[in-house]
């Protein structure tokens, strides 16, 4: 039984994006002169939609939530205009979607849909999936299993013919709740030990092929 269908995530999956993430919001906060982020901080915080992002950064900086939505604006507004000044795909991600002929690719994120279609447009993977979504296309947001089964029934993909690729939690927890089985990469924003409920863990994106090759 062949693979129908290959959903991934995007940040830390696909694309590397947390140097331009880290950019953006230490932007916004160098305007009100609160103490910026580091890369590896940042990190531990994507994956759960830029608002969450945001709620996360104002209470680790102990800040009121009179600063949600000024930095909410100003992080999607700068990053809009900077989404891949440095971002890029991972090593091996576009070798191996190129031989993926015959399956079909979709992108489900918690990005914002306009984001994450900027991501991909600048960084020319966009023509390489079939179907692209961001956290406000559908009702919920992964790890609701919803996205996962709306994507699903659009392409009348099986259950059996399909996985979900992600570097976090959120994408495992997503995927079993879809019914579907799941991979997780290693070298993304979480560490290993939260990967360890997927189906399988790869350290290289080029390795799906070989867990393609299992499924089948």
């Amino acid at each position: 039984m062949s693979l129908e269908l290959i959903i991934f995530d995007l940040d830390g999956t696909i694309v590397d994006t947390c140097d331009d993430i880290t950019k953006a919001i230490n932007y916004c906060l160098g305007k009100y002169e609160i103490q910026e982020f580091t890369k590896n901080e940042v990190k531990s915080l994507i994956g759960e939609g830029v608002r969450k992002f945001i709620e996360k950064v104002l209470e680790i900086r102990n800040l009121s939530k009179e600063f949600l939505f000024p930095l909410l604006n100003c992080f999607i507004s700068y990053y809009s205009a900077h989404i891949a000044d440095l971002s890029k795909p991972y090593p091996g991600v576009i070798e191996t979607l190129q031989k993926l002929n015959g399956i079909k690719k979709a992108i489900i994120s918690n990005k914002l849909t306009e984001l994450t279609m900027k991501t991909l447009d600048a960084t020319g993977l966009k023509k390489y999936f079939d179907f692209i979504a961001g956290n406000d296309y559908f009702a919920e947001q992964k790890p609701s299993a919803l996205p996962i089964l709306k994507t699903m029934e659009y392409f009348k993909a099986m259950k059996e013919r399909t996985i979900m690729v992600g570097d976090s939690n959120i994408d495992i927890e997503a995927g079993k709740a879809a019914g579907i089985k799941t991979v997780a990469v290693t070298y993304g924003y979480r560490q290993k030990e939260l990967l360890r409920n997927a189906d399988f863990i790869i350290d290289k994106f080029e390795d799906l092929l070989k867990v393609i090759k299992e499924i089948k």
